[in-house]
């Protein structure tokens, strides 16, 4: 029973982590307009993996997609790689995993195969969580480093102001959703040492002597001699 509650677990957490993955990278705010220095704008800019918005104090918002693909800088194409990866991970360890859960009889499969299954999505799942972690990190690194840089910038030549980024809802999206598939993934392996059949390495056999007991009896030797 509580092979099948940690398969069922690992399989619902795991579910929650890929479908988050799929929203923080859909979502528009990886990056927002930094408004500590300027908290009253009539534009605020933000921006996401695909396409940068602006939104005016009318309230109306225009986005425009990326439309160059080598005119982006090399990590935000890694982050854009390792998100997809890991959602394309994710979404085939679910299919695996739907067909290896114990409670789902298929045919006269056996448990010794559920089990490769289940250890086979859970690793799908751990490396799914791993790319949307690092994914997030390294985004989040570049908006640090950038961060930082502006500030300096505009320290050194107070008349020229730019736009400073700070991390977006998204990102913290992307952080839970990785923990949650990463969890997920170590529940499918734990259920899958539960699944794998009984098995004693070491069979112990007892013989037993079948018929009489055989006795020897010492006498004196009697020596014939032929004639």
């Amino acid at each position: 029973m509580s092979t099948t509650i940690c398969q069922v677990m690992g399989f619902i957490v795991s579910s929650l982590g890929v479908a988050g993955c799929i929203v923080s990278t859909s979502m528009d705010m990886w990056s927002t307009q930094d408004l500590y220095d300027n908290p009253v704008t009539a534009v605020f800019q933000y921006q996401g993996l695909w396409r940068s918005c602006v939104r005016q104090s009318s309230g109306f918002t225009e986005c425009r997609p990326y439309f160059t693909i080598l005119g982006l800088p090399a990590m935000f194409q890694a982050v854009r790689a390792l998100m997809i990866v890991g959602i394309v991970l994710g979404i085939l360890g679910l299919l695996v995993c739907i067909f290896a859960l114990k409670c789902i009889r298929i045919g006269s499969m056996e448990d010794s195969a559920k089990a490769n299954m289940t250890l086979t999505s859970g690793i799908m799942f751990i490396i799914a969580g791993l790319c949307a972690i690092t994914g997030v990190s390294v985004f989040a690194n570049m908006l640090v480093t950038n961060f930082w840089m502006s500030t300096a910038n505009m320290y050194q030549g107070m008349q020229n102001v730019q736009n400073r980024y700070t991390f977006g809802s998204a990102l913290f999206v992307g952080w839970v959703a990785g923990g949650l598939a990463l969890v997920g993934g170590i529940l499918m392996c734990l259920a899958c040492r539960g699944l794998i059949p009984e098995e004693s390495r070491y069979k112990a056999v007892s013989y037993n002597a079948s018929g009489r007991n055989i006795s020897y009896r010492t006498g004196p030797y009697k020596a014939r001699y032929l004639l």
